[in-house]
């Protein structure tokens, strides 16, 4: 496989640089494998597809501000990206600077507070603050959205760009697919019967990587921390049992699932996570997912192909496109339904 087998060309005008007016009003593309549909919906009009018995699996984390802007002792201007918070005073980040950055360096934040460079790890670089890093980023930080908004942050994205039942500091990205629930979404899916369950995946900057090399088997996905508690492989095991589906709202949810059950058995998981999802996966442990549209070439959209089938996904984008679906963070949902064999 290879990376141009995942391409589509995408007019700049489809893209989502600000949210819907309301987090239901985005629309959705229902996508039905085994009855080779595609039905043009509004994401409210989900709940016609749920039934009683169902499992929505959440991923909770919550966005922290991440972004962060200074200067080099010479006077160059960094702009640094959090990664991970490591300890109370250190983290891993990505820095951008006009010259490679050394161990030992100092950079002066616009608050007036220094930073040390202590290693460099890969593509990142661990950094110590003065001040523990938590308070830090939220008397300083700014929301970190994605490049391909080409925007700074305003109040909309304080908001907007969190999923209303985020709780857990640690992702410098959304879980988007989660973006389109609102309070009362989630109260109507359990009226009728539809359970709610959580786990929690800190989406990493790396997730706006470009992958690199052409074999897509070749390249290295980033590790993204992980918690899949035993709560939630009970539920999932329950409703299994009992003939329910497990959806899971967005690929981190997916991703944390397929990790936590690569034994075969899905079980209690925190840790690390390099999985990476491509066609030919054999999935153990979702029946259903939602889904915003992805980057071309993206590991999130190899992951969808990988459920669906990468023709019907790649069709599913091009009725997408034609039909002026917004796409990316702040864009529309697919609700896929995969048939008997898809996935790979």
């Amino acid at each position: 496989m290879q990376l141009t087998d995942f391409d589509y060309k995408l007019p700049g005008e489809l893209i989502a640089h600000y949210p819907a007016e309301e987090r239901r009003s985005s629309r959705l593309l229902v996508v039905d494998v085994a009855k080779n549909l595609l039905i043009d919906k509004r994401f409210s009009d989900l709940l016609e597809f749920l039934k009683p018995g169902d499992l929505l699996v959440f991923n909770d984390t919550r966005v922290i501000r991440a972004r962060l802007y200074g200067k080099k002792e010479t006077g160059g201007h960094v702009e640094i990206l959090i990664e991970r918070i490591l300890s109370d005073m250190m983290a891993l980040a990505q820095v951008r600077a006009s010259k490679s950055l050394r161990p030992n360096m100092k950079l002066q934040l616009d608050s007036g507070d220094m930073v040390t460079i202590v290693d460099r790890d890969r593509n990142f670089y661990i950094l110590e603050f003065e001040h523990p890093l938590r308070w830090y980023l939220k008397e300083y930080g700014e929301i970190p959205l994605p490049p391909y908004l080409s925007r700074e942050a305003d109040l909309v994205d304080a908001e907007r760009y969190q999923t209303v039942y985020a709780r857990h500091d640690g992702a410098v990205a959304a879980p988007t697919a989660g973006l389109h629930f609102d309070e009362d979404m989630l109260r109507e899916t359990q009226e009728i019967d539809v359970g709610h369950t959580y786990i929690t995946l800190h989406v990493g900057a790396g997730t706006f990587q470009p992958l690199r090399k052409e074999n897509i088997e070749s390249n290295r996905l980033h590790a993204e921390r992980l918690i899949v508690d035993e709560t939630t492989c009970c539920a999932v095991e329950r409703t299994r049992k009992e003939g329910g589906r497990v959806i899971a709202v967005g690929t981190t949810s997916m991703r944390a699932l397929e990790t936590a059950a690569a034994s075969g058995e899905l079980k209690p998981f925190d840790g690390e996570t390099e999985l990476f999802i491509v066609p030919g996966h054999r999935f153990k442990s979702v029946d259903a997912m939602i889904t915003n549209f992805h980057l071309p070439q993206s590991s999130l959209l190899m992951l969808v192909a990988a459920f669906a089938g990468t023709r019907c996904i790649l069709d599913a984008y091009q009725h997408a496109i034609c039909e002026h679906y917004r796409f990316f963070s702040y864009g529309d949902a697919m609700f896929i339904i995969p048939g008997a064999g898809t996935g790979s």
